[in-house]
């Protein structure tokens, strides 16, 4: 299973895909190594953050398995707008565990190591290029 990895440092994220199979029955909260990911990323560790599933939903730190369960919501996490006051929802939510039906994992810089991830992502770092503006043909009338 191809897992797509985010992994975020001081307002910038890192994307890369890989297919490492130990990512599989980590837990939301737990710290991984970043050589698991990458030989690129040694000395690093990467909190886990969040995951999303194939169908989108979320995972919950709260469930303690891979399924897929209904919760009730007043407030909080998944609740992105302002709701009427006593307003709850029930979502479709994934557990906290990495499994074969998660997709994307988000994670959080830990702790650095020797190299910098702009080093080891250097695709990714790029400036932004300016678009240029193709001259219209004029339109001849008659």
């Amino acid at each position: 299973m191809v897992f797509k990895i985010n992994i975020s440092e001081n307002g910038k994220t890192f994307k890369l895909e890989t297919e490492s199979e130990t990512l599989e029955g980590k837990k939301i909260n737990e710290t991984i190594k970043g050589e698991e990911i990458l030989p690129a990323l040694q000395g690093y560790e990467l909190k886990i953050t969040g995951t999303s599933d194939k169908a989108g939903f979320p995972g919950n730190e709260e469930i303690d398995s891979t399924i897929l369960k209904r919760i009730l919501l007043s407030k909080g996490k998944f609740m992105k707008t302002k709701k009427p006051r006593g307003l709850r929802l029930r979502k479709t939510v994934r557990g906290n565990t990495i499994s074969k039906d998660v997709v994307q994992i988000n994670t959080v810089v830990g702790k650095k190591g020797s190299k910098k991830l702009e080093e080891a992502f250097p695709d990714q770092n790029k400036p932004k290029e300016e678009k240029k503006e193709e001259a219209k043909p004029e339109e001849k009338k008659e």
